[in-house]
């Protein structure tokens, strides 16, 4: 009898040895369980197949073609990446609805004598608890928003804190995504549905009973949208605002970002948009320090010159509180180790009035 998860802690801690998502490739990169392997009982072009045949012949003839292809796909995967387990491999099996393509899989391996199950109701059950923690339930967690102007080194401290022992949730590491116009990242981003997996995971490892530091973003980051309770908890947190002089401030993005405004075609494209905003001799006169490498200079000039107005534009109608300000005069190393040292003692040591 399939698995029922009733909520998603129980499921992400399901105690089997493999998960397989038999969906097809396609369906698997658009978003999957955590930690599964993918192997297709339908390969896309297989699955697109049976489909029209669905369609436009009738359920059974791509019931009985559907049910070849899948045999002999599972076949294969039992002959290639399966071929090492042991007799004890305990794999959970899911498709999209927990349906047929799962089914004749657990069935293939539970007659070989391995202990398959499925989820009941598949990839679609899985997603349902993860949009339902996400757009449905108030967070249970006590978020903290580290804040400040463009440059105070916001992501690099989260991982600092990380190692002091704070509770970090890192939005722009789980998005690939730097949060602003030169914020694109190798890679691209991932899909909206494992953006929002990736969340639900990391939310899931966390203890509501102690504070989260979260840097303080817009509503989306890149092309990715927050979901809904995690924005509402982020409006009503509390911030901890960094206070780092434009000086430091250009040196620490000159070196973060420097990849991206060294290039300067690159560099040219992506501020485009900002033309009709800060005018045609402001950009060319930012596009013209990226070819002179002026890096410095440049980080310099954008924020002063954009950045920082567009901050202190939505500052205007920002209403949450701050806790605390922490100072640094400078974001090297011992600078951000120094900032990451403060805002651990002020998180750690508030009491739960405070946060």
């Amino acid at each position: 009898m399939p698995l029922q998860f009733d909520a998603l802690s129980p499921l992400l801690a399901h105690g089997f040895d493999t998960v397989i998502d038999v969906r097809s490739p396609a369906e698997f990169a658009e978003d999957h369980v955590p930690g599964a392997i993918n192997l297709p009982a339908l390969d896309n072009d297989q699955r697109a197949e049976v489909g029209t045949i669905y369609k436009q012949v009738s359920p059974f003839d791509a019931r009985k073609i559907g049910a070849g292809m899948v045999i002999r796909n599972v076949a294969d995967h039992i002959d290639g990446p399966l071929r090492g387990m042991d007799g004890g491999w305990r794999p959970l099996v899911y498709c999209w609805r927990g349906g047929q393509r799962s089914g004749v899989f657990r069935t293939i391996l539970s007659e070989i004598g391995w202990r398959a199950e499925t989820i009941k109701g598949g990839y679609q059950s899985y997603r349902r608890l993860v949009a339902q923690s996400l757009y449905d339930v108030p967070l249970p967690h006590r978020l903290v928003l580290l804040d400040g102007n463009t440059g105070t080194a916001k992501t690099d401290l989260l991982p600092r804190l990380a190692a002091r022992g704070v509770q970090v949730l890192d939005l722009e590491g789980l998005a690939c995504h730097r949060g602003s116009l030169l914020g694109a990242m190798p890679g691209g981003q991932p899909r909206q549905k494992a953006f929002e997996t990736g969340l639900a995971v990391a939310l899931a490892g966390l203890d509501p009973a102690r504070p989260v530091v979260v840097e303080a973003e817009s509503s989306k980051i890149g092309r990715l949208v927050l979901p809904k309770m995690l924005w509402q908890a982020m409006l009503a947190a509390p911030r901890i605002m960094m206070d780092v002089p434009l000086a430091a401030r250009a040196a620490y993005l000159a070196h973060a970002y420097r990849e991206v405004i060294a290039d300067t075609p690159a560099l040219a494209a992506r501020l485009a948009p900002l033309r009709h905003l800060r005018g045609n001799a402001v950009v060319d006169r930012w596009v013209a320090l990226s070819a002179a490498g002026a890096l410095e200079t440049l980080a310099g000039a954008l924020v002063a010159e954009h950045y920082d107005p567009a901050y202190a534009k939505s500052r205007r109608i920002d209403t949450r509180d701050v806790i605390a300000v922490v100072a640094a005069g400078r974001l090297d190393d011992a600078g951000q180790d120094h900032a990451a040292d403060r805002i651990a003692a002020i998180v750690e040591g508030s009491d739960e009035g405070c946060l």
